[in-house]
């Protein structure tokens, strides 16, 4: 091989892919198709790995088990009669020796072979004088040929935007990555298992609404051609799975895409993975004990602990999960500036507001016409959230932030609600679910009239929804976990968008 072809340069691309085109049909000529199918191969680099898992050369060499493998080649040695070949398959690496006293002809093939290609190989394995354990090829092919090479470096965040837009190109050569998505798919497997077991029905509601419902957020708009009508892709299947309950489904659930037109940032995407369950004859407070025997589960199935790393921070996932209430969190916070009689003083709230966000680019105009629930909303996020590392529950959220979740019997003003942070930022969000229907109704109205007055985050009216209220729903308690960002935790990774396969960014010029 070439010192070309080991380093690529950018400029040499083309050249490069005209070589490989060459090599292909050079591969023609000699009867092998460049682009092949239906190799069938017996084992995994993992399989073999294991097999030989404390061996000595001695003990590999007496073994005559012959291995069928294949991969992409990673890296090429060649001397003179013989070449040793890094494959990397679905599991992992896995050298194998070419020497042309065992392969004839067939050696010859090592002069098409370029890095990126995927070749098959079988043969008896030993370990190599650095004990390197390979399989000593009997025959071997070049199954499909690579007609652009791969990045000959991974410098991480330099390559960052590339890792996102050509994510196959980060998963071919970077192994971390790889095992971010295996953990992200252990973390769902054993979401579903955890739920299953508990009377859980999975179940699948749809994407397209004719109506804003679910939650507060901008919607996607699309359009019906065959019913011309106007939908919105959905921003939470809230409504359709408390329908459910209504029908008699006592436990369900839903792990699937939302989507929400808004900004985006390291802890958001515009398309995002919620799991949403809903649990009849519960409470919020029963979620809570739910949630942290659930997320504990998951950090020992994922992370292997229930204490772990994440960006810096030491995070115990252990049992005893701090709660508080927004307003004790609120008071706490704000260093003696509030008394707990300032709560109900919207002037004495907006004043503490505007202080802390002074500087900053303040939407004097929104912060006028703010409720005091909203006011109490807006002190949690500049002065809380970001100081709740470990897992705290945050209870008892102001009825004008919860237009879905029943009211407190305790006190009306708040409802029976909870968000879970974890090292700053939400996780989880649950209520008892309100299942009034003349409640409900006056909610849906208050939406609309804030819609009236410039909200854009706002519900639509959904008759149909009151009406299976009318039919009776069940006392309830429902929660969304969004996975993407529980799996930011337990990967250890920065942004959103590395536990995204492919996240959405912004086209090239």
């Amino acid at each position: 091989m070439s010192d070309e072809q080991r380093a690529p340069a950018a400029s040499s691309l083309e050249g490069q892919r005209q070589k490989r085109l060459e090599k292909a049909r050079a591969l023609r000529e000699r009867g092998i198709h460049p682009w092949g199918n239906g190799r069938k191969v017996e084992h995994v680099s993992s399989q073999v790995h294991r097999h030989f898992a404390g061996q000595s050369a001695e003990e590999v060499e007496k073994d005559s088990t012959v291995f069928s493998v294949a991969g992409r080649v990673m890296m090429v040695r060649t001397f003179g009669k013989m070449a040793f070949a890094v494959l990397r398959d679905r599991d992992g690496d896995l050298q194998i020796q070419l020497r042309k006293d065992k392969l004839g002809d067939a050696y010859e093939l090592l002069e098409l072979l370029d890095l990126g290609d995927w070749v098959a190989a079988s043969g008896r394995c030993i370990r190599t004088r650095t004990g390197e354990l390979t399989v000593v090829a009997d025959e071997w092919t070049i199954l499909t040929k690579a007609l652009r090479p791969l990045p000959e470096k991974w410098h991480g965040l330099e390559d960052v935007e590339t890792r996102y837009r050509q994510r196959y190109l980060d998963l071919a050569t970077n192994l971390e990555t790889r095992e971010v998505f295996r953990k992200r798919s252990r973390l769902v497997q054993f979401i579903r298992r955890f739920l299953d077991d508990r009377g859980f029905l999975e179940v699948e509601t749809p994407m397209m609404h004719p109506l804003v419902s679910g939650a507060n957020a901008r919607p996607f708009i699309t359009h019906h051609n065959a019913l011309d009508m106007e939908l919105y892709l959905r921003i939470a299947p809230e409504l359709y799975l408390k329908r459910l309950l209504v029908g008699g489904f006592e436990r369900v659930y839903e792990i699937n895409r939302n989507f929400r037109n808004e900004g985006l940032s390291t802890q958001h995407n515009p398309e995002f993975t919620m799991l949403e369950f809903y649990q009849a004859h519960a409470t919020y407070e029963d979620l809570m004990d739910l949630t942290e025997e659930m997320l504990q589960g998951a950090a020992e199935a994922v992370a292997g602990a229930t204490r772990l790393s994440y960006q810096g921070h030491e995070i115990d996932f252990g049992p005893g999960w701090k709660r508080i209430t927004m307003t004790e969190a609120v008071l706490e916070s704000t260093e003696g500036k509030l008394r707990e009689a300032d709560l109900h003083d919207p002037e004495k709230l907006r004043r503490v507001l505007l202080e802390s966000l002074r500087g900053d680019d303040v939407d004097r105009a929104l912060i006028e016409q703010m409720s005091v629930g909203e006011l109490i909303g807006a002190l949690f996020e500049e002065h809380v959230e970001h100081r709740l590392v470990h897992p705290t529950f945050v209870t008892q959220f102001p009825v004008e932030l919860s237009p879905l979740a029943r009211k407190s019997d305790a006190d009306p003003r708040y409802t029976d609600r909870f968000e879970l942070y974890v090292a700053g930022r939400e996780i989880a969000n649950a209520f008892s679910e309100l299942n009034d229907p003349i409640d409900q109704e006056q909610r849906f109205v208050a939406q609309l009239e804030a819609k009236k007055k410039g909200a854009e985050e706002t519900m639509d009216y959904d008759a149909d929804y009151i009406c299976a209220l009318e039919h009776g729903m069940p006392p309830t308690a429902g929660e969304g976990i969004g996975i993407d960002r529980l799996a930011m935790l337990l990967t250890d990774s920065a942004s959103i968008r590395d536990v995204i396969l492919f996240p959405l960014l912004r086209p090239k010029a």
